[in-house]
C-alpha cells in the first residue's frame, strides 16, 4: 500500500488511509465481477487475489481493538467518518460485529448533536471547528443498515431543514449555530442526501404488496 493524502486531502502528512484502500479494494473486486461476466477467468481469478491481498490487509491493519473500531489510516488510533462506507462498500456485512462497534465509536467520539465531524485530530489548519454534511448522510446509511432506522429517519429529517430557500446544502456546517459553512452548492452533501433518501425509503412494491400508502 501507498501512502497518499486520503480523500480530505490532508496537506502536510501522508498515511495508509483506510477509506483509499477500500475503493482500491473496490476496484478490483468490481474488476473481478466485470471479468467473469465477461468469460475472462483469468483476468476475474487475476483481479480476485488482488482483491483479497487489499481486503485482508485492511481488515488486519485498520481494524485497532483498543479503539474496538476501524481507524482512518492503518495501524492509526484516530477515527474517521470514511470508515462508515466499508459496508456500502461490500468489504464486509453491516451485520459484522466490527462494523456495528465502529459506527457506535463514530457516533460516540465524532458525532455533535444531529451533525458528524469528518474527524477530531488536528490537520494543516489546526483543530477542526465544522461537521461535513456527508458525514451525517454516512451515519444515517450506517445507523439504517445496522438496524436503526428510526434513528437514522430522526437524523435525515433534521438534515431538511438545513437547506436553503433553494433547497440546496453547503459542505459543511457549524455544529452549534447551523450555519451553513465551506463550498457551496455542493454535490457531495446532495447526493449524500438524495442516496439516504432512497435508502430508508421502502420500494414500491413493498409498499404496493403491504397496502400502505
Amino acid at each position: 500500500m501507498t501512502p497518499d493524502s486520503g480523500i480530505w486531502e490532508y496537506r502536510g502528512r501522508q498515511r495508509v488511509h483506510t477509506h483509499s484502500a477500500a475503493m482500491c479494494w473496490a476496484g478490483c473486486h468490481r474488476l473481478e465481477a466485470i471479468a467473469g461476466h465477461l468469460g475472462l477467468q483469468d483476468r476475474a481469478h487475476y483481479w480476485r487475489g488482488a482483491a483479497a491481498k487489499i481486503g485482508e490487509e485492511l481488515l488486519n491493519r485498520a481494524w485497532n481493538p483498543k479503539r474496538n473500531a476501524f481507524t482512518g489510516a492503518f495501524d492509526s488510533d484516530e477515527l474517521d467518518a470514511s470508515v462508515l462506507l466499508l459496508a456500502d462498500l461490500g468489504l464486509l456485512t453491516p451485520e459484522d460485529p466490527r462494523f456495528v462497534s465502529t459506527v457506535n465509536a463514530i457516533e460516540r467520539e465524532l458525532r455533535r448533536g444531529m451533525n458528524v465531524m469528518r474527524y477530531v485530530a488536528a490537520d494543516d489548519f489546526g483543530l477542526p471547528d465544522t461537521a461535513f454534511l456527508i458525514c451525517r448522510f454516512w451515519l444515517i446509511d450506517a445507523l439504517g443498515a445496522i438496524g436503526r432506522r428510526e434513528e437514522a429517519r430522526e437524523m435525515f429529517v433534521d438534515a431538511l431543514r438545513l437547506r436553503n430557500r433553494y433547497g440546496l446544502l453547503s459542505e459543511d456546517v457549524h455544529p452549534v449555530t447551523g450555519e451553513l459553512w465551506g463550498n457551496f452548492p455542493q454535490t457531495y452533501s446532495m447526493s449524500g442526501l438524495i442516496q439516504s433518501a432512497m435508502k430508508l425509503s421502502r420500494s414500491w412494491g413493498d409498499r404496493y404488496w403491504r397496502g400502505s400508502s
